[in-house]
């Protein structure tokens, strides 16, 4: 009822709560001080604030009104009284009467009308307070303020369109339809749709994240950009949102990316200066070809650079457009890091380089880093080491005007904003203009050079380095106590209580006897290093306990290292049942690098990785992989395997009981994928 007493037509019950009808007209205490005016504060559509006009939020669904009421006196109850109304199309008005039940001062309701609103309509609705002995407050619309408004939406919005030039739809129907762009090559694509109230686009690309665009104005089309990284078939796909929130049906725009543009020049450096692509280049008397190349490559040589003035290569003009995007990649092996060297430039008309891709000395000493300049820009990062090959790629991308620098497969540094720099000079490698010339001394293999931007799957794969299995030993034989390899040739010689012994239920496909250690004296040496401890290396086996409940005292499965220097060992921990990857120094102290659990019920497969480049070291239990540690020089230099005992104060001891089989030593890292069945590989 309201305030006259006059019952109202059209009252609806709420469906969320048991209501109560208010009797404004009783009387109040004499001292009773009426609630306060809803506020637009106060009052919410939804989870939209209480607006109107072009401010009034669209909604895609009967939404919840969300209201606070305050009486001024602490104590008292209060209910509301809501007013919802709207005109029709037909220009018939239509107004509903809600009531609440009675609630505390300042607490929240969220109600939600059981009545249906028309759709594309604008509904207004207000609210005021009545506590419980009948004192009204004004309507939230009266003393200066304003109605709530909502318009209601319940369509979805016509399927987005899209076109592209670079990368157009796949047609069906012509089979000549062909690939376009390519890996590294942008494209723009433009969305539109028919719904001229579209406000928002989501669209995603195959295998890549959910993104958000929207138009200048509701209706209008958006314009994106995206690189594909490797060639294929993609879908790019769009769909297009309204004011209120609904979604349209999934446009799927399919085309085919052509794969990446081949380098504008490429020398491998392998016994001569001639190119794969690109002008031949002309070395001078200070470059030598020889046959070194990094590991696990597939490259068979390399350019020796010695520093001098006539220590450098180059085709006697330029090889890129620098006003444009480009990148330079190639493998280097710096003879000493700790002064500034070049390895790529190309010249401007005014005796400068306009990029200089090469390494600086660190600021405090020691190995330097590598270093991208251009345009104003210098990206540094990652440790260039003496005598060691690293992959070194410099990229400057015109769409975003950037400068990236990756190192061994991975960005380093912080990515710089450079202003393009013309180069119609001669492209130069190992010396730069302009800055005395820093000489390259070391190594140089497999020069790129692109006009596209490389992409990051495809820096990775141009500085892979494949693991090379140097060592396997499965123990089937042994003669005058020395058990042979089945790959390599070092052999394994026992000592103590070590023998081999057959097990036919042992787990591998490849044999059927292993070795038995008896955790007394028992143990197995190689007769010469058979791990580069200063390079990556991976070391694997499988190992068994004898007796896993009756474990009181630590025992080694095996050790790197030999009789003097460090050594690293990964034993078992019974206190903590977990397998520990440890550092002892000549002295037996011993430091707990990583550790990963144990399992009592089969075989563990202990793998240990040593990445040189990332100066890590990490040690995987069945497959599964412990946090890494770091691994800084100084480090072990003589790489002889030890099974089953390991550097202790006292010499050697922490002898294993049990058997080990599957030997395996890797020159480089053992990648993920491999290391679960490494065993079940033949060696």
């Amino acid at each position: 009822m309201d305030g006259n007493g006059r019952r109202r037509r059209g009252v609806v019950a709420w469906t969320a709560a048991a209501l109560l009808a208010v009797t404004p007209g009783v009387a109040a205490a004499a001292e009773n001080t009426p609630p306060e005016r809803p506020g637009a504060a106060d009052l919410l559509t939804g989870s939209a604030p209480c607006a109107a006009g072009e401010d009034a939020p669209y909604v895609r669904m009967r939404p919840g009104l969300q209201l606070t009421l305050r009486d001024p006196d602490p104590y008292d109850s209060v209910s509301a009284e809501i007013e919802v109304w709207w005109t029709g199309e037909d220009g018939t008005g239509e107004r509903h009467t809600l009531t609440t039940t009675a609630t505390a001062t300042g607490s929240p309701l969220t109600l939600a009308p059981s009545f249906t609103y028309p759709s594309a309509t604008r509904v207004s609705w207000r609210a005021r307070a009545t506590d419980q002995y009948g004192a009204t407050s004004p309507w939230s619309d009266e003393n200066g303020g304003h109605a709530c408004e909502f318009v209601t939406d319940f369509a979805e919005p016509e399927p987005a369109t899209v076109a592209s030039d670079e990368y157009p739809a796949v047609d069906p129907s012509d089979p000549q339809d062909g690939w376009h762009g390519g890996a590294g090559l942008y494209g723009g694509f433009t969305f539109g749709s028919p719904s001229e109230d579209v406000v928002r686009y989501a669209y995603s690309f195959t295998g890549g994240p959910q993104r958000w665009a929207e138009p200048e104005e509701p209706g209008g089309p958006v314009a994106v950009r995206y690189m594909p990284e490797k060639g294929g078939v993609f879908t790019l796909t769009v769909q297009a949102f309204d004011r209120a929130g609904n979604g349209s049906r999934p446009t799927h725009h399919q085309f085919r990316v052509a794969s990446g543009r081949a380098p504008v020049a490429h020398w491998t450096l392998a016994g001569s200066p001639a190119a794969q692509a690109g002008p031949e280049l002309r070395a001078e008397d200070g470059v030598t070809f020889r046959p070194q190349a990094p590991a696990g490559t597939g490259l068979t040589g390399s350019a020796r650079l010695s520093g001098s003035g006539n220590g450098y290569l180059t085709p006697d003009g330029p090889v890129v457009d620098t006003e444009n995007t480009f990148a330079v990649s190639l493998w280097a092996r710096p003879e000493a890091s700790g002064r500034a060297m070049t390895l790529a430039s190309q010249d401007t008309s005014d005796g400068a380089s306009a990029f200089t891709l090469g390494l600086r000395p660190a600021a405090a000493g020691g190995d330097g880093v590598w270093s991208f300049t251009f345009g104003g820009a210098t990206v540094t990062g990652g440790r260039a080491r003496s005598g060691e090959w690293s992959h070194v790629l410099g990229l400057f991308d015109t769409e975003d005007d950037t400068l990236r620098l990756y190192v061994d497969g991975e960005e380093v540094g912080e990515e710089g904003r450079a202003v393009p720099v013309a180069a119609p000079g001669a492209f130069q490698l190992g010396r730069s203009r302009g800055n005395g010339g820093q000489r390259w001394q070391g190594d140089l293999a497999d020069v790129r050079v692109w006009d596209r931007v490389v992409a990051p799957p495809e820096i990775a794969e141009l500085a892979r380095q494949d693991a090379r299995i140097t060592g396997a030993w499965q123990f089937e034989s042994v003669e005058d106590g020395v058990s042979p390899a089945v790959r390599g040739e070092v052999p394994f010689a026992l000592g103590g209580g070590a023998e081999i012994r057959e097990d036919a239920a042992w787990g591998s496909p490849y044999g059927q006897n292993l070795l038995a250690l008896d955790g007394v004296d028992g143990y197995a040496t190689t007769a010469a290093p058979v791990v580069g401890t200063g390079d990556s290396f991976t070391v694997a086996a499988l190992v068994d306990l004898t007796d896993w409940s009756a474990l009181e005292r630590p025992m080694t499965a095996f050790t790197v290292g030999g009789e003097e220097g460090e050594t690293l060992s990964v034993r078992l921990e019974p206190a903590t049942a977990t397998w520990q990857l440890v550092r002892a120094g000549a002295d037996g102290v011993r430091e707990v690098l990583t550790e990963q659990y144990a399992s009592s019920y089969y075989a563990n497969e202990l793998v240990l990785i040593h990445d040189a480049r990332a100066d890590r070291i990490r040690l995987y239990v069945d497959g599964q992989a412990g946090e890494p540690a770091e691994l800084a020089p100084p480090r072990a230099v003589e790489g002889t395997l030890h099974l089953g005992r390991g550097r202790t104060a006292g010499g050697w001891g922490d002898q294993l009981a049990g058997t080990v089989d599957e030997v395996r030593v890797w020159h480089g890292v053992l990648p993920d994928e491999k290391i679960r069945s490494y065993h079940w590989t033949a060696p």
